[in-house]
Order: C-alpha cells, then structure tokens, then sequence
C-alpha cells in the first residue's frame, strides 16, 4: 500500500504544490471556478481544476481541488459518487407515511432531466440514488441525507419527489456536500476553509512549509482508486518516456481491472489501460514526468 503520509511528510514541498489536491471546504457565494483561480493565483501555478461543481448561492462543503499536474488524473477522481446533506421544504403538510412512499420510488436508477440554468446539455439522462434518509423533520421542512451517482442534481431530485401529487411540490433549502469520492468531511484528509488557506501560503512566504504541507494532498492518492503495479527497476528512465508497458517493464502481474497506477517505490510513474497488441501489456493514459 502506498504511504500517503510519507509522501506529504517527505516530498519537497515545491513538487507536493505542482502534485497535489487541496480538499476545500467550499463557503456560500463565490463560485467554483472563482475559487480555483483564487488557488492557482496564490500559488502560482499554471493549472487548477475542482472535482464537480457546487451551486455558489445555496451549497458548501467538499471541493477537491487539483493544482499542477494532478489536474490531469480528474477523471479517476470526479466520476464517483458524491453525499449530500440538506433541507427539503415540502409545500403542505404530510404525513411520515406518504413522505416515505414518495422517497422510496426514487431510490435506485432514475431518469433525471438538468435544470434549465445547468452547465451541461438538457437531455434526460438516467442516475443512480443509492440512498435517500431522512434524518429529521419539523413541519414542512425535512433534514434529510442522500448518496447518489455523480452528475445527479440534487434540487431537480428534490423538485421531481415534490411532482408527486401526494407531495404537493417541494425544494430545496440549503446543502451541503460531505461526500465527494475519496474526500469526505471528517475523514482521511484535511477539509481546508480559504481562511485557513490564506494563512498557510502567508506562512510559506515567510518561509515556514508546514501549515501549507499539512494541507496538500499528494497526487499518488490515485492509488486509493486504482491497482498499483510497480515497475521494473531497469526500466525506469524507457518508462519515463511514456512508452508501452510489456512483460518485462514490471514486477509481478497485472490486475484484473483494466487500468492501473504504475509505481516506482511510493512515487507514482502513471496511469496505464491494459492492451491486446501483440507483446504491449499496457499503454500510460498519463505519465508524471
């Protein structure tokens, strides 16, 4: 198993800034993408990019954000499942009973049509809610938690249960994502509030590391998501160039799964997808260097 703790105690604190994520705790008001670019101006990087945006007037909590090269493995991070907490306000009194009937039609797979005013193409399209619980209530307004597939929104879900005739319409008050893949709230790493930011860069330009090293997140985290194959000592630099795997360039075997991080002790080398072309084993999606 990869040491993530290792990695941040260890690497150079200028390879964790081009290398890592930042797990921040999104506040109500500026946008995401507003946030990224506040990031990558403080730290002077050339790319930033956040897993999955979160409506800027009404939603906080979880906002991965990769700066650097890390960018470049959003797509092992961003399709995974995502948990929200919330408040749904029914428009008229029901009863527990009637409640529970409605929410229960909507777990498992839906088919969900994007608000008007979303960043991708209105097509209905089918998602998964794994989990819809409803942790409180008073009156009309419901305190509930809900897992669901990426890409699900959350205040169409809440409109569509209120369609139901039985609800007499409903929306959503405020939410909170404490989930977002790998990262969640109160867990293995660090949820970060821009204040708390600002005062770890303020430090490292004074010249104390520390608070900023706490709080970034090396890349090799991907190994949590994917296999790790290690390569072979001997072909390290030919790897490096981001040629194609075969035999001989790994020690042990591949994976059942069809793509996997290639490791060279606890520094990651690349993403790899299997192939069937002749004696290639395996071709990078992404190599680091």
């Amino acid at each position: 198993m990869i040491d993530i703790a290792k990695i941040q105690k260890e690497k150079p604190i200028e390879e964790l800034i081009r290398f890592s994520i930042i797990n921040i705790d999104k506040p109500l008001g500026p946008t995401c993408f507003s946030i990224d670019s506040y990031i990558r101006r403080a730290l002077n990087l050339n790319k930033t990019s956040h897993f999955g945006t979160l409506d800027p007037t009404i939603v906080t909590g979880v906002l991965p954000i990769a700066l650097g090269r890390a960018c470049r493995l959003n797509e092992y991070f961003m399709h995974r499942n995502k948990v929200y907490v919330g408040i749904m306000q029914l428009h008229k009194e029901v009863s527990d009973e009637v409640l529970n009937r409605v929410v229960k039609k909507y777990i498992g797979k839906i088919m969900q049509l994007p608000p008007v005013r979303s960043r991708v193409k209105r097509a209905v399209r089918e998602r998964e809610i794994v989990s819809f619980n409803i942790l409180e209530r008073k009156g009309k307004s419901v305190l509930f938690e809900t897992e669901v597939q990426a890409g699900t929104y959350i205040r169409k879900l809440l409109h569509d249960m209120g369609q139901e005739a039985e609800i007499g319409g409903a929306h959503m008050l405020e939410l909170r994502r404490t989930k977002a893949g790998l990262f969640e709230e109160g867990k293995d790493f660090p949820l970060t509030t821009l204040y708390d930011f600002d005062k770890a860069v303020e430090a490292y330009s004074n010249g104390n590391e520390s608070l900023l090293r706490e709080i970034l997140i090396p890349g090799e985290v991907v190994s949590r998501l994917l296999p790790v194959v290690n390569v072979n000592p001997n072909s390290l630099k030919k790897v490096l160039t981001g040629k194609p795997l075969f035999d001989n360039d790994i020690k042990g075997y591949l994976p059942e799964q069809e793509r996997f991080a290639l490791f060279n002790k606890n520094i990651i080398l690349g993403i790899y997808k299997k192939s069937k072309e002749g004696d290639i084993i395996a071709r990078p999606e992404f190599v680091l260097n």
